[in-house]
């Protein structure tokens, strides 16, 4: 049996009554928690000799919105061209749905047993919140921030849940599907005023065209003169 079965094995053993599945995919175990269990979870999985996750790689955000829904014709060729790229409001369903628009992500490391597993939990979609795992693992401290500042999602027990990448007068979440490409607003600095100033997003929205350049031997020499016949004097 490979470790990562090994792995998905004892985990299972251990919180199979907090866990709603798990999965193994391109040697990467996955386990889909129970949101409010996550204390229980965190602590279970650094404490227990067999598990001893002592390090907190990365905590993120993921939001789901109109995940497998595509503007493409993604199966099939079509003779519509690139206008099959301008109706935005028509869109056919690719993949399945996710059952929820948000989800919380951890990578855990055992430096002692070297293996890794990813933890995932599903949050609300109107609130999304999470108890914090600082306790657990301090490094938890920033990538909590990054996840609240890019996606709005809370983390309930965290001393100092405040924006760490955009400016402190930042509007929204810039990596949530709904957020507009072009931003809210666009900021200089004035002279005249000695600081910077907000104003409203002078860039026009537009939807883009693919340009395609054809590798094809009509156009290779097209630009040339025409090569003389052979036998030809001239």
């Amino acid at each position: 049996m490979a470790s990562v079965d090994i792995l998905e094995q004892a985990i299972q053993e251990t919180l199979g009554q907090f866990i709603h599945k798990t999965e193994i995919k391109f040697g990467q175990l996955t386990v889909y928690i129970m949101p409010d269990r996550l204390r229980h979870i965190a602590h279970t999985l650094k404490e227990e000799p067999d598990l001893q996750f002592e390090e907190l790689l990365d905590v993120c955000g993921v939001d789901y919105q109109e995940y497998g829904l595509s503007e493409w014709e993604t199966e099939k060729a079509t003779s519509k061209g690139f206008e099959r790229a301008a109706n935005r409001l028509q869109k056919n369903r690719v993949l399945p749905p996710m059952p929820a628009r948000f989800a919380c992500v951890y990578h855990l490391l055992s430096v002692k047993h070297n293996h890794r597993v990813r933890l995932k939990a599903w949050l609300n979609d109107d609130f999304p919140m999470i108890d914090s795992v600082i306790g657990f693992w301090p490094a938890a401290n920033w990538f909590e921030r990054e996840a609240f500042d890019l996606y709005g999602i809370l983390f309930n027990g965290h001393p100092d849940l405040r924006r760490i990448l955009t400016d402190y007068g930042f509007i929204g979440h810039p990596f949530r599907k709904d957020f507009p490409l072009i931003g809210n607003v666009e900021m200089r600095y004035d002279a005249a005023m000695g600081r910077v100033v907000y104003e409203p997003v002078s860039i026009t929205p537009r939807v883009l065209v693919p340009r395609v350049i054809r590798e094809d031997n009509r156009y290779i020499n097209a630009d040339l003169p025409p090569k003389a016949e052979e036998g030809s004097n001239k």
